[in-house]
């Protein structure tokens, strides 16, 4: 059995409280916070994208994701905690976290030595396992996020390398092999939530 970081949500969420109710008192929503997550991913990619040229810019980035990672849990947690569950609110979190994906990820094609196939594989493959658990929702009722690959696996993985980057530069030629491997992970996720949808 592979674990995934969402198998840590109950004890993140738990974590994030206290800022929920300071988000609550400020009169934020929780499609504010998804459209503000939405903003922050763009900024991390263009950041990313600049690395090669201001390598500093990838430590930004490795916390810049753990940020977003505590956006997409604050998002639910608001509407679901204050009763803002809405039809537009899940069309927001569910296009939001694709196109947020997306835009990070792409970052990655400024990256020196890296194959462009390899990172619009990665990128594809992401809106596919997240539509796999859309897809699981309409079948089954349930919105799946099993497998060893979800959307917080891949911002920790991309963190990770991140960091050891701007600490080790040569591990930059790990890249490719981080995007195989994490491309596998992501078809076996895909697979996990559809055919998990079907018992």
């Amino acid at each position: 059995m592979m674990i995934s970081v969402y198998q840590l949500k109950p004890k993140f969420q738990q974590l994030l409280l206290p800022v929920l109710n300071l988000l609550h008192q400020c009169q934020m929503t929780a499609n504010k916070i998804t459209i503000a997550a939405m903003i922050w991913s763009a900024a991390l990619g263009l950041l990313l994208f600049m690395s090669p040229n201001h390598p500093i810019y990838l430590v930004v980035v490795a916390f810049g994701l753990l940020v977003r990672m505590a956006l997409n849990a604050l998002d639910g947690m608001m509407a679901r905690i204050y009763a803002q569950q809405s039809k537009l609110g899940e069309i927001l979190n569910e296009m939001g976290d694709v196109i947020s994906d997306s835009i990070i990820f792409c970052g990655l094609f400024s990256q020196p030595q890296v194959n462009q196939s390899f990172v619009w594989l990665f990128v594809v493959l992401s809106i596919i396992s997240e539509f796999s658990g859309v897809l699981s929702k309409v079948i089954s009722g349930t919105r799946r996020y099993d497998g060893p690959m979800g959307k917080s696996d891949r911002a920790l993985v991309i963190g990770l390398w991140c960091v050891m980057v701007f600490l080790l530069p040569s591990m930059i030629t790990l890249l490719n092999a981080t995007l195989i491997i994490g491309s596998v992970l992501m078809v076996m996720s895909s697979y996990k939530r559809l055919s998990n949808s079907l018992k």
